[in-house]
């Protein structure tokens, strides 16, 4: 017999043993890892993307909705517009905000005082806001955050629209309302317009990832997830601390969310079809 093929059959048999025998320990490893680790890096750069996403579904402390064309189907600051008779050109500045195009915050300020100048003051607002500002769900939404509460995660509202747009919105999804993070318009004793509250995290480009890193700062979230449609969304995976990052495409599907998600659902029962239910829980 040829003293080299001797030798490789025994090389191939001590790389199996070794393999079978380290093959549970990596595994044990994995599960229990710690946070942080160098290993713990590699084992998910590793993982495919959608399945560490699934995985960590179920695991995560805590996830950030985006809320405008996520959570439900319209933009609220295109409603509002709406009231004053530019919806067209307010939905236009609102799509190269959320491409990325512009600041957010440059988007924003023009398209308050663009309200402002077609009539826009805190009386008509609030009228506005009760016309206009009736939930239209994103389907499968409700069901979503139920699971998530019901599997122990918090669940939060961050969004670059209004607070007197969301509260009802997160008043009906039972997310208290400490848990929401979005803008207000100001006005003066009059009740003109006065600007936006630029002192909230949400008023400015970065204004996601900068919720996530105070509420890791506040809360010790290890694992944390944000699921929205927009670049400022995809932001809290790039430049913050999330995790994963679930791109929705269910309303509007923008290209640059789509290719870096971890995850790009179109509808919100590929997550549920994910989360434990019933007595899974």
């Amino acid at each position: 017999m040829d003293w080299r093929l001797l030798a490789l059959g025994r090389m191939r048999r001590s790389r199996s043993c070794l393999v079978a025998l380290t093959a549970p320990v990596a595994l044990l490893w994995h599960l229990w890892m710690p946070e942080g680790s160098p290993l713990a890096f590699f084992f998910e750069s590793k993982e495919d993307p959608v399945e560490r996403t699934k995985r960590l579904l179920k695991e995560t402390d805590a996830v950030f909705f985006d809320v405008d064309s996520t959570v439900v189907t319209t933009e609220g600051i295109d409603l509002i517009g709406k009231c004053f008779g530019i919806m067209k050109e307010i939905s236009e500045l609102t799509h190269k905000a959320m491409n990325g195009n512009v600041k957010f915050q440059d988007a924003m300020a023009e398209r308050l005082q663009l309200m402002a100048d077609h009539g826009m003051t805190k009386e008509k607002l609030e009228k506005c806001v009760k016309t206009e500002g009736v939930p239209k769900w994103s389907p499968g939404i409700k069901e979503v955050v139920q699971m998530l509460h019901k599997q122990g995660t918090d669940v939060y509202l961050v969004s670059g629209g209004f607070q007197n747009m969301i509260k009802p919105i997160a008043l009906e999804l039972h997310i208290p309302q400490k848990m929401i993070y979005a803008n207000e318009i100001l006005f003066d004793e009059q009740g003109n317009y006065a600007g936006f509250d630029r002192k909230a995290p949400t008023s400015a480009s970065g204004g996601k990832p900068k919720v996530l890193r105070l509420m890791k700062r506040r809360k010790g979230y290890k694992k944390m997830i944000m699921i929205g449609d927009g670049a400022t969304d995809l932001d809290a995976r790039l430049e913050g601390p999330a995790k994963a990052f679930i791109g929705y495409g269910g309303v509007s599907v923008r290209e640059k969310v789509k290719k870096n998600a971890d995850w790009f659902i179109t509808s919100f029962q590929e997550v549920l079809d994910v989360l434990p239910k019933g007595t899974d829980l």
